[in-house]
Order: C-alpha cells, then sequence, then structure tokens
C-alpha cells in the first residue's frame, strides 16, 4: 500500500505544483515539458525491459543448468551459516539460498548485467516459498531491502565516469565508498533485522561482517597504490575470471553429472524471456511518475529547501549541491547517473560536491526500481515494510557518504 500512495503522490504533488507554474508565473511550457518527459521515461522504461531479455535469458539459462546439476544446492548448504541466520525461512539447501548468494556476490562485483538476473531468479526462488503471493514474505523483504542497501566492493561504473570526465586520480573515492556501501548494508540488515526479531548477535553474522572488513583492508592493500587506469583493468579482469568461472563450472558439472545441459539451458532461458516481459509495466509505472516529479521541479524544491535548513542551523552547506544524486538515487539509477555526472560537469569531478557525489552514487542503490522490478517480477502487490527499511538504508548510507566525504577530503 505504500507504495501505491507513494506512486500517487507523485502524480497528485507533481500536477498541483504544474498548475501552480502556469497559472501564477505564466509557464506555459511546463505542462508540455511534463509530458514530454513521461513520454521519454514510458519509452526509457520498455527500452531497459527489452534490453534485459538477452543477458536475462542468457543467464537464467545458466542457473537452471547449475540447478539441475546440484551446484546451486551445494552452493546453498555452503553458505547457509549464514545465510539461514537472515533468511530462516528458507529451507535448509534450498534453491533459493544459491540464487540470492550469487546475486550478491554479482552486485558486490558491480557486475550489474549479471546481478539482475540473478536477483529475479532469487525472488522468484523465494516466491515459491511464499505462502500468500501477493504479498512479500520476511525472505523477500530481507533480500530486496540487502539488494537496494547496494553492497558494492567496486564502483567500477563511478571510477570510470570520473576517468570521463577528467579526474586527476578517479579511484581516490574507491575506499569512501566501500566504507559507504558497507555502512548502508549494515543498516539495512539492522533494519529489517528489527522487524522480523532477528538477533544478529550471532557467530556467523559477526564474522561475515568482520570478514568483509578484512576484505575493506585487503583489497585498500592491493589496489590502493595503483593507477586509476590499472585499478579499472583489475577490477574487470577479477570481475570477469570470476563470472566466466561460474559458467564453465555449471556447464562442465552438468556434464559431468550426465544432464542435457542444452535442453536445461533451454528451459531457463524460457523463463528468462518471459521475466523480462513481465517487469515493463511495473518499471514503466515508476519511471513515468519520477520523470513527472522531476519535470516540475519538485526535486529542486526540495533539495533547495534542505539546503535552507542547513543553512538555518548554520552548517557548512557544500555538500547541499550533491543532495539531488542521493535523493534522485533511491528513484532512479539513470537519473542520478546524469546528476552525478552533471555536479562534477558543475564543480569539476576534483571538487569535494564532485567526490561527494561520487561517493553517494557508489554507496546506495536504486530502491524504487529494486523494488518495482524484483517484486513486479513474481507479482508481490503489498511491500508490507520492505520499502520503510529500504529507505532506512539509503538514508544511514547517505548521511553516511558526507560524512565520510567530509573526512576524506574536506
Amino acid at each position: 500500500m505504500a507504495l501505491n500512495y507513494i506512486w500517487i503522490a507523485f502524480f497528485l504533488i507533481s500536477f498541483i505544483v504544474a498548475l501552480i507554474k502556469l497559472v501564477f508565473f505564466g509557464d506555459t511550457l511546463v505542462f508540455t515539458a511534463v509530458m514530454n518527459g513521461m513520454f521519454d521515461s514510458a519509452k526509457t522504461g520498455a527500452e531497459i525491459s527489452l534490453g534485459l531479455i538477452g543477458i536475462m535469458t542468457f543467464w537464467l539459462g545458466i542457473l537452471k543448468v547449475g540447478e539441475n546439476a546440484g551446484m546451486i544446492a551445494m552452493f546453498a548448504r555452503a553458505v547457509n551459516p549464514f545465510f539461514s541466520k537472515l533468511f530462516p525461512g528458507i529451507p535448509k539447501g534450498h534453491p533459493a539460498s544459491g540464487s540470492v548468494i550469487m546475486n550478491f556476490s554479482a552486485n558486490m562485483l558491480g557486475l550489474d548485467n549479471a546481478a539482475t538476473p540473478m536477483g529475479l531468479k532469487a525472488m522468484k526462488d523465494l516466491q515459491d516459498l511464499n505462502p500468500v503471493k501477493d504479498t512479500a514474505s520476511d525472505s523477500q523483504i530481507m533480500f530486496l531491502v540487502l539488494n537496494t542497501a547496494g553492497l558494492t566492493i567496486i564502483p567500477t561504473s563511478v571510477i570510470a565516469l570520473r576517468m570521463a570526465n577528467g579526474a586527476a586520480n578517479p579511484a581516490d573515492i574507491f575506499i569512501p565508498s566501500l566504507i559507504g556501501t558497507f555502512i548502508s548494508f549494515v543498516s539495512g540488515m539492522i533494519a529489517v533485522a528489527l522487524y522480523q526479531k532477528i538477533n544478529l548477535f550471532k557467530l556467523p553474522i559477526l564474522v561475515f561482517i568482520g570478514a568483509f572488513m578484512a576484505l575493506m583492508f585487503g583489497l585498500y592493500s592491493w589496489l590502493g597504490g595503483l593507477p586509476p587506469d590499472q585499478i579499472e583493468i583489475y577490477t574487470s579482469l577479477l570481475g570477469g575470471i570470476i563470472i566466466f568461472s561460474i559458467i564453465t563450472v555449471f556447464i562442465g558439472y552438468g556434464a559431468i553429472k550426465k544432464i542435457n545441459v542444452y535442453e536445461a539451458f533451454i528451459d531457463g532461458a524460457k523463463e528468462g524471456f518471459k521475466t523480462s516481459v513481465m517487469i515493463i509495466p511495473f518499471l514503466i509505472a515508476i519511471l513515468v511518475a519520477i520523470s513527472a516529479f522531476r519535470a516540475t521541479g519538485c526535486m529542486d524544491y526540495l533539495v533547495n529547501g534542505i539546503g535552507y535548513l542547513v543553512a538555518v542551523c548554520g552548517l557548512d552547506t557544500s555538500f547541499v549541491p550533491a543532495l539531488p544524486v542521493g535523493i534522485m538515487k533511491t528513484l532512479s539509477g539513470s537519473g542520478a547517473r546524469g546528476l552525478m555526472v552533471d555536479v562534477m560537469t558543475t564543480y569539476g569531478p576534483d571538487s569535494f560536491q564532485g567526490r561527494l557525489a561520487s561517493i553517494i552514487q557508489g554507496s546506495t542503490e536504486t530502491t524504487f526500481y529494486v523494488l518495482a522490478v524484483y517484486f513486479g517480477s513474481v507479482n508481490i502487490k503489498r511491500p508490507r515494510y520492505a520499502l520503510t527499511c529500504g529507505l532506512i538504508a539509503d538514508f544511514v548510507g547517505l548521511v553516511a557518504a558526507i560524512f565520510i566525504a567530509y573526512i576524506f577530503f574536506k
């Protein structure tokens, strides 16, 4: 219901603001701009969904091979000590555990194209366990919120955009982004755990947090001293090795198990095609609403209001120009990416604002997009508290990014 009210609010607020601009300020182009933006967003939503068909068809085919060969079950048993604490509703050894961990692995490496189909596969597996098909289960909520928290070890796309915009050291936001995304992930995990009364003070969870902190230190030691172009090369190489290794192992193990690998792939690929088409209406719905909100200037009013309040409190307002990236990141990943580039263009990629915008972009995920696409793919209509917890993770991640930027660059 919360998503329903928010979706309605986007249109009502946008219409009222546009009407005020027309009647009181004589802006005769505002409604034209809104409608053009909405139509463009509808087209974009369809193009994004159709663009996913190829990669989703391929990945769900590969995952079906792994599932039939028993690799997913083996993977699930390996990670069960940790995930069983966060997902007590998933039976031991169920394929959903393997799908969930593979999605998180792809996200951590910044492999967006691989992560999305894996995430949709995980959501489908969790839906098979869901007793109330139109209402999000506890496991689905935990999975979605941890996704929106956007745990990413290496923000490769952000580094690449900073390099393209002429930053002296494009990778200087690497460690700050890593810290920010970890804080966002942990805050989302805590928020859902409080709702679901999950005790996080258990050895497997504490070991995971400790291991990730050790990983951050190890990556810093390995990559911190390299030139930015080499960092991009090594991170791309690492991601490619891991993903292609998974594909090869799944196919090879399937052949050893004497299953018909080709037929298994085709069966999974058919599911990928259906899922790609299914998410089109859900994605268009949220993108069109966001477009109307942006075109009427509501986003600008929100940010300027925050800036005024910060100034009244006597605080430094240097971070305010980067706030649109954080706010938009909750709504639209591509929109936030565009705003990040705009901040770097306006203030410079090596400015405090440019670096902060980059840290924000690398520290959080797109809550409304993930919620619309993932829940939409299995026809979830009642998200319960998923949106609330996702927004908590986003807010904590945004605040953390601001503080981290001040610590590192101010």
